[in-house]
Formats: structure tokens, C-alpha cells, sequence
């Protein structure tokens, strides 16, 4: 019985361990994947940006507070929030035909342009907003619920 037992938990422990190692292959694929397109990068650039709208609201507020507070933003936080979603939404393969794309020309390109292409995108994004938002302001009025 012993014999059978120990047979079971080495059996055991070693499909958990085989099972953790495409895990960690992916997790390695996934990192890769995101340092390649600076996705990290980019996200802290949205943060820096933000970091300006907030300045330009607190006046009073010293700008070595912004600073300080721009320190400790890091990419590699972002990151590993998003590898969970990467590996949930995405299998092995998938994630190695990405870096195979983003290592293309066209992929680099795609790389390059992403900051600025998301920077003008987030502008268009504001101004689709406010017109929305006065849209809706000027039909409440029309209503008479405003």
C-alpha cells in the first residue's frame, strides 16, 4: 500500500510540476510579447499624461510632489497586471505568431507609431466624448429635464 501511495504522489508532483512549465514558458512568451510592443512603456506614458491633467487641475500643488509621484510608476507593475489577461484570452501559439508579426517590418512600424497613434486617439477620444456629453445635455433641455 506504501508502494502505491508514494508511486501516487511522485506521479502527482510530477504533473504538477510539468503542468507549471508551459505556465512559465508562456508567462516568458507573454513578457517578451509586451516588452516588444512596449506595452509597459506605453501604459506609463498614459500615466505621465495623466499626471499632467492632474497638474494643471491641483495648481497649488508643488510640482516636486508630481515628480516624486511620477517615480513610482513603473512599467514592469503594469505588466505583470496584464499577463494574467494575455494568458486568459490568448494560447501559446497565438502569443508566439504576435512576436513573430511584431518582428516584421509592418510590425515594427505598428510598434513605432503606437505612442503617437495612441496619443492622437485619446485626444480624438476627449473631443468624441464632450460632444457626446453636450449632446446629451442639449436633448435633456429639450426634454425639460434640464
Amino acid at each position: 500500500m506504501n508502494t502505491k501511495l508514494l508511486f501516487f504522489y511522485v506521479f502527482a508532483f510530477a504533473t504538477l510540476l510539468h503542468a507549471q512549465k508551459p505556465s512559465e514558458l508562456k508567462t516568458a512568451r507573454i513578457k517578451t510579447l509586451l516588452e516588444l510592443t512596449g506595452s509597459g512603456n506605453l501604459g506609463v506614458q498614459v500615466a505621465q499624461n495623466m499626471i499632467a491633467l492632474y497638474q494643471k487641475t491641483y495648481t497649488k500643488v508643488e510640482p516636486q510632489f508630481w515628480e516624486d509621484f511620477a517615480k513610482e510608476i513603473k512599467a514592469e507593475d503594469l505588466v505583470n497586471l496584464i499577463i494574467p489577461i494575455y494568458d486568459a484570452h490568448y494560447t501559446i501559439e497565438d502569443i508566439n505568431a504576435m512576436i513573430d508579426f511584431y518582428q516584421t517590418p509592418v510590425g515594427k512600424k505598428m510598434i513605432q507609431n503606437m505612442p503617437q497613434i495612441s496619443q492622437e486617439s485619446m485626444q480624438a477620444g476627449q473631443v468624441w466624448g464632450k460632444e457626446i456629453g453636450e449632446k446629451v445635455m442639449r436633448k435633456l433641455k429639450q426634454k425639460g429635464y434640464y
